[in-house]
């Protein structure tokens, strides 16, 4: 009782690291990883700033839906710089363990990526549904204001919702220390608690509620709407929904996938999945999703696609 009584008076101001335990020993082979993730990481980063740099050189590209592909090529540099470089540390480190204050700051890095994934492919639904359902009024309702105002409004909740969820986690008493993932999480802190979470739980429930729940609704909405105007509508009406839209439900499925799987992880007993298939689809949402985005929107969009092939003719000459 007195072990337990001096365990449970372990509070987080007292916690001085966490020690990440999904990590194993592979030997030489972590060299190999290392060399894996460095290479994916470099890919990842050439991938999305010349992308970003192509829209913003190119005033043709100026327009709504590339306006926020933009923003999502830089939420994928974001994304991955929050994992990537804490990932290749971890790799050749010995010993696996992270400072309280630097694991708060991933979570809020890993979390604040999330938010603003789906808050921007929820926006980009939407100016899908207005351009092919609305094409004749498409330029007086998705103007320069409403682009940054969504824009804006998708990364600045996605600070509000993170730093909140964050505040209710770093105050809570601990009783352990032990992560068992390759990475922080909020989650994977909140278990550890000896103190009351219902706050942080109903929150989470929330969180999950407006960013996921409300989110998948909206983006239903809208392909419902979509798919109603292709059966009706003329073969040129399909041929552009089919052109703009499949990296759009691409994109989603392939992060809603990962993301999916990373929740259940955290909420339910995984013990009986081999631990290197665990490990690989809770860094799937974090690893594949800002190399997919580049790849699935710069083969498939025509404009980005003419203007990439143009540069490299260029460069040729």
């Amino acid at each position: 009782m007195a072990t337990l009584k001096g365990k449970v008076m372990i509070n987080s101001t007292r916690v001085s690291y966490f020690e990440l335990v999904a990590y194993f020993d592979t030997g030489f082979l972590k060299y190999l990883v290392f060399m894996a993730l460095m290479s994916l990481y470099m890919i990842i980063v050439c991938a999305n700033l010349f992308l970003i740099v192509v829209i913003c050189l190119n005033r043709s590209l100026h327009e709504p839906m590339y306006l926020f592909l933009c923003s999502l090529f830089v939420n994928e540099l974001y994304g991955s710089t929050g994992l990537f470089p804490f990932l290749l540390v971890q790799i050749l480190s010995d010993i696996h363990t992270v400072s309280v204050p630097f694991c708060f700051l991933q979570i809020y890095c890993v979390h604040f990526y999330g938010s603003v994934e789906f808050f921007t492919l929820g926006v980009m639904s939407y100016d899908r549904y207005l351009a092919i359902c609305y094409p004749l009024q498409y330029n007086t309702c998705m103007t320069s204001t409403k682009v940054v105002t969504l824009t804006a409004f998708a990364w600045l909740y996605s600070v509000v919702a993170t730093v909140v969820m964050i505040s209710l986690s770093a105050p809570l008493q601990l009783c352990e220390n032990t992560i068992h993932k390759v990475y922080c999480d909020n989650y994977s802190v909140v278990k550890l608690s000896c103190s009351d979470t219902t706050v942080n739980n109903i929150y989470g429930l929330v969180y999950i509620f407006t960013i996921i729940v409300a989110l998948m609704i909206l983006i239903l909405y809208t392909y419902m709407r979509i798919l109603k105007v292709c059966f009706s509508g003329s073969k040129q009406t399909r041929q552009k929904a089919v052109s703009t839209c499949t990296p759009h439900l691409a994109s989603l499925l392939n992060f809603s996938f990962g993301a999916f799987f990373e929740i259940v992880q955290s909420r339910f007993d995984m013990s009986n999945v081999p631990i290197v298939l665990r490990i690989f689809l809770s860094l799937y949402w974090l690893t594949c999703q800002p190399l997919f985005n580049p790849l699935i929107y710069g083969l498939n969009v025509s404009k980005i696609r003419i203007i990439c092939k143009n540069l490299t003719f260029g460069k040729k000459m």
